[in-house]
């Protein structure tokens, strides 16, 4: 640039035959103009420096608006929120037609009364006799074989009673010793016998009452009057009676060939906690640990143990063997949801996995019910796995920054996708876990989790009891009456594995 300043100059001097005086005031004034360029030249390029980092930070404040979005409109459908949480925008309307028929049973529809129970059953009798003729008075005589038979169902009051125990101490004659008399085993150390225990046990982890409703239900009905205090020092009676078969049902899941697992958050004395479940199809057990970790999840789920493990996507779970280890469709498919109403070329991919997995389920459903043989099924979803990788894939390349990276997990743990197709009586879904948890989930919102280590110790071991017996088919209440009693005979408590035989 110099350079051709100077030549310029000597142009000038030569034609214009400019004194050096001249030549120096022009050279001064080009110096003062190129040095303001210079100075506005930086001033651009700090202008364009600001400006870039000004589009970044809109783009950053787009990507950011777009998640804000995406969080707001989430539900049950395209999320892992329980349904309770939906907004009634977000739940689905069903729209009636008017059919023009009357609410109500309609014409010729045969009622469902409620059925007659056999003499055998009945506690009372009441025959009703006419004594005279209606129209002349005459005195009736005769027997009717087929009366019209009309039961009514009564409970009778029921009263607990109250038993005391008085141990006399005798005074010996010959040698003057004093003697006492010894309690005897069957009699309760506490206040209360092992079936008012069994009810309140079954009040609070079956029919889930709070602690004063309980002590109300039992003054009213059974006129048992009892504190808070006392209900919970029950709890932890039945609690210590559970802990054997509580402890056998939790080796016995861990052998199971189909193990579903799932976790949700518990309070604990104000501390974050999680109850993790592992469901079987005969035992279901609960466990309230401090995390959501690996290392917790390896207390669930033993490395050793057999079994094909159902799952959601969530890392703690990574340690699986693929071969071991299923995903939970239900989940993936709320992943393909929210694709959709992502919009551009994710809404595509989205739809398109949605479809499959909706002709994934309906195959399934005929090898489950038997329409397909396991041979059938699992040629028939050959084409569908293809077709699967091959949209993750594309989907791993998508422009929405957010579906790449779900598309590119899914395919790390793709071999995991098909492990039900392999092994028979493993479910696609993790529904058995989830369907054990609302119970759970209920608990925890109705009472804000447990105060102490020992009160989640009573909830680990009622919800794997009433769990567990519902799945058999089993009388509750007379369970933990039985295992109450247990405790004071000192006999072997009842199991809650079902009997192989």
């Amino acid at each position: 640039m110099l350079s051709l300043m100077w030549r310029g100059l000597g142009i000038l001097k030569e034609e214009w035959q400019l004194t050096p005086q001249a030549v120096q005031i022009v050279l001064a004034c080009l110096h003062h103009q190129f040095h303001a360029l210079k100075i506005r030249c930086s001033a651009y390029e700090q202008q364009l420096a600001i400006m870039r980092q000004q589009a970044i930070q809109i783009e950053d404040l787009k990507a950011e608006v777009a998640e804000l979005r995406e969080r707001l409109s989430q539900n049950s459908r395209n999320s892992s929120r329980p349904p309770s949480s939906d907004q009634l925008s977000h739940q689905p309307r069903v729209e009636k037609r008017p059919t023009g028929r009357r609410r109500g049973a309609q014409v010729g529809h045969q009622g469902h009364g409620r059925r007659l129970k056999p003499t055998a059953e009945l506690d009372h009798i009441v025959e009703l006799r006419p004594v005279s003729c209606a129209q002349c008075g005459q005195l009736l005589m005769g027997y009717d074989p087929l009366p019209e038979r009309h039961q009514v169902s009564e409970i009778p009051p029921s009263k607990a009673e109250v038993t005391e125990y008085r141990r006399h101490t005798l005074c010996c004659l010959a040698c003057g010793a004093k003697n006492q008399a010894q309690w005897p085993k069957q009699m309760p150390k506490a206040s209360f016998g092992p079936r008012a225990q069994a009810i309140i046990g079954y009040l609070t982890g079956r029919l889930g009452a709070s602690h004063r409703d309980t002590a109300e239900v039992l003054e009213v009905l059974h006129g048992l009057r009892m504190s808070v205090g006392s209900i919970s020092a029950m709890q932890q009676q039945v609690s210590q009676a559970l802990a054997e078969p509580v402890a056998a049902a939790q080796q016995f899941v861990q052998q199971q060939q189909s193990q579903y697992v799932d976790e949700t958050g518990w309070q604990q004395s104000g501390q974050r906690k999680w109850l993790w479940v592992n469901a079987t199809r005969d035992v279901t057990i609960f466990k309230v640990l401090s995390g959501r970790r690996s290392s917790d999840a390896q207390e669930i789920i033993r490395e050793s143990a057999k079994g094909v493990i159902t799952t959601d996507r969530y890392g703690a779970y990574n340690w699986l063997r693929a071969r071991r280890r299923q995903l939970c469709w239900a989940h993936l498919r709320r992943d393909f949801q929210a694709m959709v109403e992502r919009g551009t070329d994710s809404a595509q991919i989205g739809q398109e996995l949605l479809e499959l997995s909706k002709e994934m389920f309906r195959l399934w459903y005929e090898a489950r019910d038997g329409t397909l043989s396991r041979r059938e099924f699992a040629v028939a979803l050959q084409p569908i796995q293809r077709q699967v990788k091959k949209l993750l894939e594309a989907g791993s390349r998508s422009g929405h920054r957010k579906t790449g990276r779900t598309c590119q997990r899914i395919m790390k743990v793709e071999k995991c996708l098909w492990t039900f197709v392999r092994v028979e009586g493993v479910e696609p879904t993790n529904n058995t876990a989830e369907q054990s948890l609302r119970r759970a989930v209920l608990w925890r919102r109705r009472s804000f989790g447990t105060r102490s280590a020992r009160g989640s110790e009573f909830v680990e071991r009622i919800l794997t009891a009433v769990t567990t017996l519902r799945q058999q088919g089993r009388d509750v209440l007379e369970y933990l009456s039985a295992v109450c009693c247990s405790v004071l005979s000192d006999e072997a408590s009842q199991g809650l594995i079902p009997d192989s035989s």
